[in-house]
């Protein structure tokens, strides 16, 4: 599976380039019955649906141009923002979400919790500082990220 994520990478890179996109995640996953090749695009001002299937459209060419195929068995193509609540994954990503709301699901938890809430205000490269409402009072947690199972940005209701 990675060298199909290594290939399409390679594929996708320069098409994303000269569109001035940022490619944010990709990946070949079977969900089901079905295969799924997903490619995460962005841009500053966020993308459109009309950008995604554009680079849908030219991926798709240069897929079905490899000879030998790269992913032999069949499978939907998904071109897409990484949305509004996109998942935080590289250190890329965390710095990109510094002050702002995120949610994180942790492995096992802290302080009897394993979901915290809040905004992001202090990251180093082995733990984050999350400032969260408890009832009606901020609090700081600081936590390792190798006890975050999950995170992502949140939208604050």
């Amino acid at each position: 599976m990675s060298s199909v994520v290594e290939t399409v990478t390679q594929l996708v890179r320069p098409i994303l380039m000269e569109k001035q996109f940022e490619l944010y995640d990709l990946e070949f996953v079977k969900e089901g019955q079905g295969w799924y090749l997903r490619v995460y695009i962005d841009k500053p001002a966020g993308i459109t649906i009309e950008e995604c299937a554009m680079v849908s459209d030219e991926l798709s060419e240069k897929l079905d141009a490899l000879d030998p195929d790269p992913i032999p068995q069949a499978y939907f193509l998904e071109v897409s923002s990484p949305g509004a609540e996109r998942p935080l994954k590289k250190d890329a990503d965390y710095q990109q979400a510094l002050n702002k709301y995120i949610h994180i699901s942790l492995y096992q938890a802290i302080d009897g919790a394993k979901v915290y809430e809040g905004t992001l205000v202090k990251l180093t490269a082995s733990e984050l500082t999350l400032d969260y409402l408890d009832k009606t009072r901020h609090k700081q947690i600081v936590i390792a990220r190798d006890k975050i199972a999950k995170a992502r940005l949140a939208i604050k209701f």
